[in-house]
């Protein structure tokens, strides 16, 4: 596997011959199961593509195509109009999850480009670049970003935009915009607005609903209100207020099917159980540093050390001393891996330089001595990240999601045609410092 970024533009090793519609499309075995498989269930596939791969049944086709890597579907797309159609129905991707072909993908958006998402596709080791997203707000940070439904949400934020002249911000410190991605369809849409403009706030989903809460609003001021989103019906509802605010950013994780709402520097936690009628004062004594969360377990940086923290206590699962220069970095968690994403290298006696970083370090806390690896930089964001992870059932289920925060770096895993991951961003805030170190910040997700 080679070293450094590797785009899609770049990534030539499976080819078809468009002309006669054939593909490599796996082994023969792969096929073949596929053809049977397909015989058997035809009348599950309601597609009006006709032809999709001469002398097969659209049905057998539908499954081969599903074998094809996420990263190749816009080269399928240009065979024709028929593969075009297959490549954006929702028949594809629940044939995909069907013959086990999910991938979970990672997302993630910097300050510069502006307003740019890539996404990381884990088992190939490479990097996509999606469409710009068309907000009108310059610079969006300090935003929410979760996956439910399918499909990456973009939630609120302001502008990190500074004059250049005066050094002064230049922009709406909060909006109520929100977004989405739809994977498929490859495109952003604007979905139903919040009910009170926010920043720097709590972002999860329960139960496959959207949940937000606290932050500061448009006039700076910190806020104690929350509202929940349905993706299905694309409304807004209020919640009940969280029981205290404070003049700092707050951030979401969900744990044990609760989400939990954290403010920097503050040692109780405020916790809203699905079943419950509000918002429970907890003392939590959690770590201060970035969080990520794995498995429906809380992993904390701190000293040099990776700490499992829970209500019992907390113990160190791995040494993280190469990091202690490096600031403002996502963490997010990934099926049993804890990535570390971008951030920055601080100042030090010497060097008062601040450089921005690409790397990707994956940390596997399923072996018995977790070891780091690196993994292929981004190749076009850099900086400070923000961060969430979603994990998704099937299509068109409401996925169980989880998300992290960490500074201004985004990561969330979406798992609508593909696997749909239990994670992105689940709401867990990326990491404790939602403070901008410079003008370049970095949000990521996970696609399923």
């Amino acid at each position: 596997m080679e070293n450094g970024g590797r785009d899609l533009a770049s990534k030539e090793q499976h080819s078809f011959c468009f002309g006669r519609k054939e593909a490599r499309l796996g082994s023969i075995i792969d096929i073949l199961f596929a053809i049977d498989f397909a015989l058997e269930h035809q009348s599950g596939y309601p597609l009006t593509m006709a032809g999709l791969i001469e002398g097969l049944p659209d049905a057998v086709a539908i499954r081969c195509l599903a074998r094809v890597p996420f990263y190749l579907h816009p080269k399928l797309e240009v065979v024709c109009r028929s593969w075009q159609a297959a490549v954006r129905s929702p028949e594809l991707f629940k044939a995909r999850q069907e013959v086990g072909s999910s991938e979970e993908l990672l997302c993630v958006c910097a300050f510069d480009p502006e307003n740019v998402w890539q996404l990381y596709d884990p088992l190939r080791d490479l990097w996509i670049t999606l469409p710009v997203l068309p907000s009108k707000i310059r610079h969006l940070s300090h935003f929410g970003a979760v996956s439910t439904a399918g499909k990456l949400f973009v939630i609120g934020g302001g502008s990190d935009a500074v004059d250049p002249l005066t050094g002064d911000q230049d922009g709406c410190f909060a909006t109520d915009e929100v977004w989405s991605y739809d994977p498929v369809v490859r495109q952003w849409a604007p979905r139903a607005s919040m009910l009170v403009p926010r920043s720097m706030f709590a972002c999860c989903v329960l139960n496959g609903k959207i949940v937000v809460a606290g932050g500061f609003t448009s006039c700076r001021k910190s806020i104690s209100q929350a509202e929940m989103y349905d993706p299905e019906k694309d409304v807004w509802i209020p919640m009940a207020d969280l029981h205290r605010t404070h003049n700092s950013a707050c951030s979401g994780v969900v744990i044990g099917g609760k989400v939990h709402v954290l403010h920097k520097d503050m040692s109780t936690v405020q916790v809203l159980d699905n079943a419950g009628p509000g918002w429970i004062v907890e003392e939590c004594g959690w770590l201060q540093g970035p969080m990520a969360v794995v498995q429906d377990a809380l992993y904390v940086i701190s000293h040099g050390f990776i700490f499992k923290q829970d209500k019992e206590g907390r113990k160190v699962v791995g040494s993280a001393s190469e990091f202690r220069r490096r600031i403002g970095f996502a963490m997010i968690g990934v099926v049993d891996d804890l990535y570390v994403i971008g951030g920055f290298i601080g100042p030090d006696r010497w060097d008062w330089d601040i450089k921005p970083l690409s790397d990707v370090d994956i940390l596997t806390l399923g072996s018995e001595r977790p070891n780091w690896r690196q993994a292929a930089p981004m190749t076009r964001c850099r900086g400070k990240p923000f961060v969430c992870s979603v994990r998704n059932k099937t299509v068109g289920e409401g996925p169980s999601v989880r998300q992290e925060q960490a500074g201004s770096t985004t990561i969330a895993s979406l798992s609508p045609f593909f696997r749909k991951k239990d994670h992105f961003i689940e709401c867990i805030l990326f990491d404790s410092s939602v403070q901008t170190l410079s003008k370049c910040r970095l949000h990521a997700v996970t696609i399923c």
